[in-house]
């Protein structure tokens, strides 16, 4: 086992701080990953506070990792030493149902093993996650960072990049639909990054209208103030489509009015149960889906997507010293748009 400095909440109350965790030495598939740069994902919070119950502490969170492979197993096909990598929200699937074997890991009918917060496939092991210096994971889990793309800004597209790009793929959202992101934080700006690059025309909804500059700057054709009397009415049935991606409560019905006749609304965000009624779904057909992320496969094409059409997330990188004041901005709304962790500062510190 490799002791590694890492930074953990030792329970739902506690601030983050130094703690050392024991990683596995790489096994015959394994690639261990020294790494370089973590996304800070708003769900680190929900699970650091347990604010969704089930958390296991000490808990080392961060599923949006980016490093470069210092050892391989001797089994190991698809990697070599200075190989800069991923790793997003899993590090395992039972590797046997249906959805792990058509590539879609992310609903494993075992569960997917989580990069944080979970437990190995024997159910006894927790997972620590990219608050720290190095990572073991079994090749097949692991993803190319393609070269085009800035490591930086490349780590979260591992959870915030991918969560948006797996709906906007599966619903087929194609050249010239009109496409309406719910929130512009930090899943919302990639979706309307993503959208763009696909040939959408994209319109940004959101309560803050200070956004309206950077909704337009991130490639938003259009943008509507939530909080403007008649917005709603004057856009009913405007939209193919609606990704929204807000976790706080608000009202789906008012939005799915927005969509045009067999069109849908996908849910990214978890926000608390909202009521739903059944007349904007059923005058015009319309259908309300969700998506979690995508499975490796998916992954994958989403980074080469991105390196092909310049797209990456919008960041301010900050040393893991600074997490916990991280946090409370985040919770502020002030960033723009993602937090990222320089995993050197841990090195170093």
């Amino acid at each position: 086992m490799l002791k590694t400095p890492a930074y953990a909440a030792a329970s739902a109350t506690t601030p983050l701080e130094p703690f050392s965790i024991e990683r596995r030495e790489a096994g015959p598939r394994d690639v261990r990953i020294d790494i370089l740069y973590c996304g800070v994902c708003h769900s680190d919070i929900h699970q650091a506070r347990d604010e969704w119950g089930g958390s296991i502490f000490p808990m080392v969170p961060g599923h949006e990792i980016v490093g470069t492979v210092v050892k391989v197993g001797e089994a190991v096909e698809k990697w070599k030493l200075g190989d800069t990598v991923g790793v997003g929200c899993f590090v395992d699937s039972c590797r046997e149902c249906e959805a792990c074997k058509t590539g879609e890991e992310q609903y494993c009918a075992q569960g997917m093993t989580l990069t944080y917060n979970g437990y190995e496939r024997d159910g006894k092991t927790p997972t620590y996650g990219g608050y720290s210096t190095r990572i073991t994971v079994d090749e097949a889990y692991v993803l190319r960072i393609p070269q085009a793309l800035p490591l930086e800004r490349a780590a979260p597209l591992l959870c915030a990049g991918i969560t948006t790009y797996s709906p906007l793929r599966h619903f087929g959202v194609k050249v010239g639909d009109q496409v309406a992101v719910v929130g512009l934080g930090g899943l919302g700006h990639m979706a309307v990054k993503l959208a763009d690059a696909m040939g959408a025309r994209v319109t940004v909804l959101s309560h803050s209208p200070g956004k309206r500059e950077d909704a337009l700057r991130l490639g938003a054709q259009d943008f509507l103030a939530t909080r403007e009397t008649d917005v709603f009415k004057e856009n009913a049935g405007r939209f193919d489509f609606i990704l929204d991606t807000v976790s706080a409560p608000h009202d789906y019905n008012a939005y799915l009015n927005l969509l045009r006749r067999d069109r849908t609304m996908v849910l990214v965000g978890m926000p608390d149960p909202a009521p739903l009624a059944a007349a904007p779904l059923v005058m015009q057909r319309r259908r309300l889906a969700g998506s979690l992320i995508g499975g490796i496969r998916e992954t994958q094409e989403m980074l080469d997507f991105c390196a092909e059409h310049g797209v990456a997330s919008d960041v301010e990188v900050i040393p893991i010293q600074q997490i916990n004041e991280a946090y409370e901005r985040m919770l502020k709304g002030d960033v723009r748009y993602r937090f990222v962790i320089d995993i050197a500062s841990l090195k170093q510190g």
